[in-house]
């Protein structure tokens, strides 16, 4: 088992430098000294440790859906971080409910030294309650409409829709649908208005009839999806805003027999684990899950070793990976 002496080796700091950061002091190699713990696997008694300086050596992690593979692997980022500082991490999942969410957070700051919150919406009010009783709060994911007293990290999600829909046109679609997800948190919203905004730039109109507002689940894209198959002017294309919608509606469309692409082309937001194995292969709009959610946890660490730090806002980028749900209308060569 690794000690103190082979961290600090291996950090090119001092024992006291590593042993200042482990007790929540700040250190400016904060993220040297977190790497070398990881990487050795060195894990103090969180008990001892909070004993001797007073705090919990606990962070909580509240999540709107942990049951959302995409939540799964951010959660997993984030232990990926902070276990290895000697923190434990406490994970509960609000199920898009604020109240519950206020609930879960009452029990969470009697226990932990911070919370990494995705909000239920932007509107929330936990997040500044919890901030006043002076418990640090980073946002992963979603945010507040006004979040720029909070540490936060997001990706681009209005560029992600805005290439659904620019790659959408580029094959020549003009008949293009969008299953959003809830207006009142931050990916729902952006990837809205991106999505739509992409396509005004291209003087592509949209059909009202071709949006849809659902819910981020499984059940709601299948839901809309059989909506808008049921219109009377089918879209040729449909961009879906998140994982879960998108096999809710790729679900919706096998069930009327259409073929895909042939039929209607079918792009998501957020990599599915099959994405490359489904038939055909699953055109989506990527980002680093797992980063995101290390990218949290740094963000964590550094705001306990150091409170009155600048604040950090960091957005992460999105990639279009092109598979085979998606090609030319038909009737038209791509």
């Amino acid at each position: 088992m690794a000690n103190i002496q082979q961290v600090a080796q291996l950090a090119g700091v001092s024992t006291a430098t590593v042993s200042r950061f482990l007790a929540g002091g700040r250190v400016r190699s904060a993220e040297a000294v977190a790497g070398a713990l990881r990487q050795l696997d060195y894990r103090p008694s969180a008990t001892a440790r909070g004993l001797r300086t007073g705090r919990h050596m606990a962070v909580g992690v509240v999540v709107p859906d942990i049951a959302n593979p995409f939540f799964a692997a951010v959660t997993w980022g984030i232990e990926n971080v902070i276990a290895p500082a000697g923190l434990q991490v406490a994970i509960a999942n609000s199920g898009e409910s604020v109240s519950h969410e206020a609930e879960l957070v009452g029990e969470l700051r009697r226990r932990v030294d911070g919370v990494i919150l995705s909000p239920a919406t932007e509107t929330d009010t936990v997040p500044k309650h919890l901030a006043a009783s002076g418990i640090p709060v980073v946002f992963v994911d979603r945010k507040l409409r006004d979040s720029s007293d909070f540490d936060a990290v997001e990706v681009d999600n209005a560029a992600g829709a805005a290439a659904a829909a620019n790659h959408l046109v580029d094959l020549g679609h003009r008949s293009i649908a969008m299953i959003s997800g809830p207006l009142s948190c931050t990916p729902g919203r952006e990837r809205h208005e991106g999505f739509l905004a992409a396509l005004a730039e291209r003087q592509v109109e949209v059909d009202a009839a071709h949006v849809e507002i659902a819910d981020f689940k499984e059940s709601g894209g299948n839901t809309a999806m059989r909506r808008l198959l049921d219109t009377d002017d089918r879209p040729s294309a449909v961009f879906v805003a998140n994982n879960l919608m998108s096999i809710g509606a790729l679900k919706a469309i096998r069930e009327t027999g259409l073929g895909i692409p042939q039929e209607i082309s079918i792009i998501g937001f957020d990599d599915l684990d099959l994405g490359p194995l489904l038939d055909p292969p699953f055109t989506v709009i990527d980002r680093p899950t797992i980063a995101q959610g290390e990218a949290a946890g740094r963000l964590m660490l550094e705001r306990l070793s150091d409170p009155r730090r600048p604040r950090q806002s960091l957005v992460m980028p999105v990639e279009l990976v092109r598979r085979a749900s998606t090609a030319a209308p038909a009737g038209r060569a791509s």
